[in-house]
């Protein structure tokens, strides 16, 4: 199931957690549940010197880039918090903001989503699998 995550700016080490995983699990509430990616930011680690570079490409997908203030990531790197770019093609998405030089890694799990959401309701937990 596709997904975005990195609100926490642990993309990176998420994106190798699933990469590594026979069976991705993730938990979420339910409202982060959405129709269309997009609906919250997505976000990109990026190195600092790429900053301008690569906002002017996310402006040219349609979205638009906002540095996230006083976070560095464990890598030493920004996150870049994409706005308003409702993603109807994960994949094509994914792949085309990895390219992009000074990118590190992309919040957007479209290449290898969850094999199982447990989602958090008021009264219970919901089992989604793929």
């Amino acid at each position: 199931m596709q997904m975005i995550k990195g609100g926490g700016a642990a993309l990176t080490k998420e994106k190798i957690i699933a990469a590594i995983s026979k069976k991705f699990i993730c938990i979420i509430d339910q409202t982060k549940k959405v129709n269309i990616l997009g609906s919250f930011p997505l976000p990109i680690e990026i190195i600092p010197i790429a900053e301008s570079f690569i906002s002017n490409e996310i402006i040219k997908l349609g979205g638009q880039p906002k540095v996230r203030k006083n976070v560095i990531t464990d890598n030493g790197n920004i996150i870049l918090d994409i706005h308003n770019l409702y993603i109807y093609d994960p994949i094509y998405i994914e792949k085309k903001i990895s390219l992009l030089p000074g990118v590190v890694t992309v919040g957007l799990f479209a290449l290898r989503g969850a094999d199982i959401i447990l989602m958090g309701t008021k009264n219970s937990v919901k089992i989604i699998e793929k």
